[in-house]
């Protein structure tokens, strides 16, 4: 018998200073089995830095060919393609190559940079790619948030996030280690 993903219910109020986007999400978040409570929650940190009405999550580990997160234009066109963690630069390249704007957000520490390390100087070419890297530290705060039922709030200002809740607040240093030279970054 195959297993289910978990459902998670967050209620996200986000102050987006540097975008000027001030607005509460009722999001529903299903976490696949071999999902870990870390990568669930660095995938809420990216709605939020990305958040819009036309924003979705996709539909999960076990898709190949969505993002975690997309958002598409009236025409079905993929405006934004957001993966998190470290995708294979052939999934990296195709993103490219299909949406207007790729974004990736890594973490797991020292293993993200060696990930980097690794693909960097073969991605820095797509023009329409930003990367970021999440230290670690603040990847495995976020997951320690993770409720089944949340209500979160997230600041945004000067590439600075705060992301809590009534008890706890995580502040997360975002590292552009790649930034569109489109100037398409977050």
């Amino acid at each position: 018998m195959a297993l289910k993903a978990t459902i998670f219910k967050a209620d996200l109020q986000i102050a987006d200073m540097d975008r000027n986007y001030y607005h509460d999400h009722a999001l529903t978040l299903a976490r696949h089995p071999s999902e870990t409570d870390e990568r669930m929650m660095v995938r809420l940190l990216a709605y939020a830095l990305h958040a819009s009405e036309a924003l979705a999550f996709g539909k999960g580990l076990s898709t190949e060919d969505e993002p975690d997160l997309w958002q598409r234009d009236l025409t079905g066109a993929i405006e934004l393609w957001i993966d998190v963690g470290q995708p294979e630069e052939k999934r990296i390249r195709r993103a490219c190559g299909r949406a207007r704007r790729v974004v990736v957000y890594a973490y797991g520490g020292r293993g993200a940079d060696v990930w980097w390390d690794q693909v960097g100087g073969k991605l820095e070419r797509n023009r329409n790619l930003s990367v970021t890297l999440l230290p670690a530290a603040a990847s495995q705060a976020l997951a320690r948030l993770a409720q089944r039922n949340m209500q979160l709030h997230c600041t945004i200002q000067d590439q600075q996030v705060w992301l809590g809740d009534a008890a706890q607040r995580v502040q997360v240093e975002l590292d552009a280690v790649l930034v569109s030279p489109a100037g398409l970054g977050r």
